[in-house]
C-alpha cells in the first residue's frame, strides 16, 4: 500500500511540472525592453512581485560595469511577456572592498530623495580619504554629498536620476563640491532603493523643429539662395524708402523745392550753323635740286649778315677810341 501511495504522490508532481509554462522577463522601457531572464509559472499571478537580479554587462555588452547590479521586479504579465520596473541597484563586495585601505577614512550616509515625477528614493553614497580625518570634517562631507543628491532629484526624473548614478555623474559632481572643502579621494553610490514608483506622469519634452529656409536656384549662374535672407533684404529696402519718404515729407524740404520751382529757367540759346571748313591743302614734296638750291641761298645770306655784323661793331670800336 505504501508504494502504491508513493507512485501516485510522484506521477502528481511530474503532473505540475507539465502545466507550467515560460514566461520571458522583460526590462522597463528606460533600458529599451531588452529581455532578462526566462521562469516558469503556472499562473501569472505568481509572477507578481518576483524581483530578478541583472548585471549591467548582460544589458550592455559592456564589461567595464560587471560590478553594477540591477534589480527588476514583475508587476504586469501580458501573454507570455513578464514587465517588469526598476527597484534598485548595488555594487559587487570584491569592488567595494578595492577601495577600503588600512589608515584611511569611509565617511558614508542615508539620503531619501524624491523625484521629479514623485517617487521617493534612497541612496546609500561613500566617500574615501588618502588618511584618517576628524568628525567635524566628516560631517562637512556628508552635508555636501546630501545637498548634492537632493538638488539633482528635484530637477530630474527617476529615470534620469538612476541612469545619472549608474553612468557615476552624481558621485563626480559630489567629489567637485567636497575638493573645495576638503579634498576626497573616491565617491561612489554603492547603493539605491525604490521606495514609491512615481506618481507625477511627465512628458519627455520634444526637441522644437526649427524651420529650415527653403533654396531655390537663381536664373542662369545657378546659385542657391534661401528665402528668408530674401524677406530680409525686402524689409531693409522697403524701410529705407520709409524714411526718404519721410524726409521729404518735412517742411525744410518743401521750402527747397518751392524756391527750386521759382527760380527762372536759363533760356536755351540758338546755336547758328557752323560755317563750312575748307580743306587744307597739303604741302608738296620738293625735289632734291630745290632743296640743295635753298639751302645755298641760305648760306649765301648768313656770310653777308656776318659780314655787315662784323664791320658794324669794328666802326663803334673806332669811335670809342677817339
Amino acid at each position: 500500500m505504501a508504494k502504491a501511495r508513493s507512485r501516485t504522490v510522484a506521477r502528481k508532481m511530474k503532473d505540475k511540472w507539465k502545466a507550467k509554462t515560460w514566461y520571458t522577463i522583460l526590462a522597463p522601457p528606460s533600458f529599451d525592453n531588452v529581455t532578462i531572464a526566462d521562469t516558469l509559472a503556472d499562473k501569472p499571478v505568481n509572477l507578481i512581485n518576483r524581483v530578478t537580479e541583472v548585471s549591467l554587462q548582460d544589458l550592455t555588452n559592456d564589461f567595464r560595469k560587471s560590478h553594477i547590479k540591477l534589480y527588476f521586479k514583475i508587476h504586469n504579465v501580458e501573454e507570455t511577456n513578464a514587465h517588469t520596473q526598476f527597484v534598485g541597484h548595488t555594487l559587487t563586495s570584491d569592488y567595494l572592498r578595492r577601495m577600503i585601505r588600512r589608515k584611511r577614512s569611509k565617511i558614508d550616509g542615508v539620503y531619501d530623495a524624491t523625484t521629479r515625477d514623485g517617487a521617493t528614493i534612497r541612496v546609500k553614497p561613500f566617500a574615501t580619504t588618502d588618511k584618517r580625518i576628524q568628525n567635524s570634517q566628516r560631517k562637512i562631507v556628508r552635508e555636501t554629498m546630501k545637498k548634492t543628491i537632493l538638488d539633482r532629484a528635484k530637477v530630474s526624473t527617476l529615470s534620469e536620476f538612476m541612469e545619472s548614478t549608474i553612468d557615476g555623474k552624481i558621485g563626480s559632481d559630489i567629489y567637485k563640491n567636497c575638493k573645495k572643502l576638503y579634498p576626497v579621494k573616491r565617491v561612489e553610490v554603492y547603493k539605491t532603493q525604490v521606495l514609491s514608483p512615481p506618481t507625477i506622469e511627465i512628458e519627455e519634452e520634444k526637441p522644437a523643429i526649427v524651420d529650415q529656409p527653403e533654396i531655390k536656384e537663381t536664373e542662369g549662374k545657378g546659385k542657391k539662395v534661401p528665402k528668408k535672407e530674401k524677406k530680409k533684404s525686402e524689409e531693409k529696402t522697403e524701410s529705407v524708402e520709409e524714411l526718404l519718404e519721410e524726409e521729404e515729407k518735412s517742411p525744410e524740404k518743401l521750402l527747397q523745392k518751392e524756391e527750386q520751382s521759382v527760380e527762372p529757367r536759363e533760356e536755351i540759346k540758338e546755336t547758328e550753323p557752323e560755317e563750312p571748313v575748307e580743306p587744307r591743302e597739303e604741302p608738296k614734296e620738293e625735289k632734291p635740286e630745290e632743296l640743295e638750291k635753298k639751302l645755298e641761298d641760305e648760306d649765301k645770306v648768313k656770310k653777308q649778315d656776318k659780314k655787315t655784323t662784323k664791320k658794324t661793331t669794328a666802326k663803334k670800336s673806332k669811335k670809342v677810341a677817339e
